[in-house]
Order: structure tokens, then sequence, then C-alpha cells
């Protein structure tokens, strides 16, 4: 299936590894012209590098720390210097650390939302005006716990459902102009965070990496972690004109194993 991204410019934040390279590749092999960004410059200039080698398609990775208005002005800015217009957004940033609800402090909320919430805002914020004249796509990665909360994830749960709220508020008042806003919601997925959380599970269980896995894989209908290249491909989709109808949603990809109905 052609999603029609051939030539579009779609911007990737958190690209250098993970979930958000899952998305920039897919997009990249149905030819869009990739922006990337991350914190490290040295491991997003590495990323654009295998991207353009692995599927031919133009990739430009450059430094961009989410926590800064500063660096999210200069890196929208720096795509609509090179490509004179922005086709597609994804918006994607770190997750805050677990942990018990009395032991985070008020600096620790004002980081969490920093990092997740007012990133999103800002990042959303600076490319809109760019996608009024032509419509666009952005894309939030987001997390399960939008929709059922995760123990000890206090600081995540609170700030992504606020990201949550923010695009399916601001997907009404943007749909006239041909703008659509949606969120992905990975389950478990082979990344190499998700093999550091195995094996620091594993840990904590007193097993080894395949029990452990193997545990978690008996909770997904689906009886396997999911691959990063499908939730990729998933983010392309919502990405591209053939979802063209598709705004202020949730599509989750996890083989099943919520049990939430919506």
């Amino acid at each position: 299936m052609d999603l029609g991204l051939k030539d579009k410019v779609i911007l990737v934040a958190g690209a250098s590894s993970g979930l958000g390279y899952a998305i920039a590749k897919a997009c990249a092999a149905d030819g869009a012209c990739l922006y990337i960004g991350s914190r490290s410059a040295d491991k997003i200039t590495a990323a654009a590098n295998d991207l353009s080698q692995e599927t031919g398609a133009e990739v430009i990775g450059l430094p961009l720390d989410v926590r800064d208005p500063h660096s999210i002005e200069q890196w929208i800015a720096g795509a609509v210097d090179h490509y004179g217009r922005i086709d597609g957004l994804v918006v994607n940033a770190g997750g805050p650390p677990p942990g018990t609800f009395e032991n985070f402090s008020d600096a620790d909320w004002q980081s969490a939302f920093e990092l997740v919430l007012l990133s999103a805002i800002r990042t959303m914020r600076a490319v809109l005006p760019h996608m009024k004249d032509r419509g666009g796509s952005i894309l939030t990665i987001t997390s399960s716990s939008i929709i059922e909360p995760i123990d000890q994830l206090f600081l995540s749960g609170v700030m992504r459902a606020g990201v949550a709220n923010l695009v399916k508020s601001l997907s009404r008042e943007t749909a006239a102009s041909g703008i659509r806003i949606n969120n992905l919601v990975p389950g478990n997925i082979e990344t190499d965070r998700m093999s550091s959380y195995l094996t620091a599970l594993a840990e904590k269980r007193n097993t080894d990496d395949s029990e452990t896995r193997a545990q978690i894989e008996q909770t997904i209908p689906a009886g396997r972690l999911g691959q990063a290249d499908e939730f990729g491909k998933a983010g392309a989709f919502l990405l591209s004109d053939a979802a063209s109808y598709i705004t202020g949603t949730t599509l989750v990809v996890d083989g099943g194993a919520m049990k939430s109905i919506l």
C-alpha cells in the first residue's frame, strides 16, 4: 500500500533510537523527507546516516532538547529554512522516573511537566503556523497510562493524560484547516529500552530474561512482543493521507493486551 508520503516533510523528535526511530524509518521507506532530532548530536547524526543508507531517503538529523523552548524553535526553524514547509510532526519525549506519590517533590512534578506536557505544547504551537495553509498531521507517541493508569507512573501518567486532552481539544480546532492530530500508544515493543526493562525485571524477580519475557508474553493475546517496525508502520499510516479522515483519536499497538473497550 502506497501511503502517499513521498516527498512529504516529516519531523520526528526523539528519533535517534527506539519508537521514534521506527516511525522515521517507516516514513523514509515510503519516500518521505525526514528531519529528525534528539538531545545527543552524535546519536542523531548516526541515526540520520543509518536511515538514509537503509532507505535511500533524505534524512537530516540535528540536536533537539524538548525541555528547552529555544532548542525547539531552532529545530523547527531549521526544517522550514531547508524545506520551506512541514507536512508532519511526531511529538516524542522520554518518560519521567517512576516512584510512589509521597516521594515526589514539587521539583519532580515541574520537571515532568516541562519534559512531557509543556514540550508537546511548545512543539505543536511552533509547527501549527507552518501547516495552516496546506494542512498536515501531528502524532504524539504516548503511553497506555492515558487509558489505564500504571502503578508508580504518577508523573508520566498525569502529564501524558494532559497531552491526550490537548490532542483531543486541539484536533477539533484544527480540523477545518486540514490539520489532523492523533495519539499512538505502544504496548510491549522490542526496543533497547524494552531489553533493559526485561533485564531489570528479571533481576527483581530473581529469574532470567527469557523467563521474564515469557511471563510478559503470556499476558498478551498475540502471544509475543511487538516489533518496532510494526509500531513504526502504524505511525507512518497516521501521518499519511491514507488516514485523512482520522483525527483526535488514539491508536493502540499492543497485540490486544489492553482490556479497555475504548
